[in-house]
């Protein structure tokens, strides 16, 4: 099965950016779907951003408190998916994951449609 790992989380300020990374331990992108998530303490693990393959190319969806200020991306040579993060506030605070192995067909802003996931990488944002 799959592992990801991710890099590039910390504490940074509101108002800053950051970009998370996330290798797979194997070549995975085949895979027609890769998507971030994140959990904040206490609260359930929630979508953030997914890529997904289609007909007429690359396809990504936000959840709706990130659009405009995140940015998903993948690099096939490189065997990275990317997060950019601008414009951080502080409910960004949560530890971000990468995941694969979701087919197209299921939902795909749920986390138990996925099948791999990294380790997580902790993004905390101060006023």
């Amino acid at each position: 099965q799959v592992q990801w790992v991710e890099s590039g989380g910390g504490l940074v300020q509101a108002g800053t950016s950051l970009r998370l990374s996330c290798v797979a331990s194997e070549r995975t992108f085949s895979a027609a779907v890769m998507g971030w998530f994140r959990q904040a303490p206490g609260k359930e693990r929630e979508f953030v951003a997914v890529i997904r393959q289609s007909q007429s190319g690359e396809l990504t969806f936000y959840r709706d408190s990130v659009k405009g200020r995140f940015s998903i991306a993948k690099d096939n040579a490189k065997n990275m998916l990317y997060l950019q993060m601008d414009s951080l506030k502080l409910d960004d605070t949560a530890v971000y994951s990468c995941a694969s192995g979701a087919s197209l067909s299921s939902d795909l802003g749920s986390p138990y449609s996925y099948k791999s996931w990294g380790q997580g990488t902790q993004v905390t944002v101060s006023s």
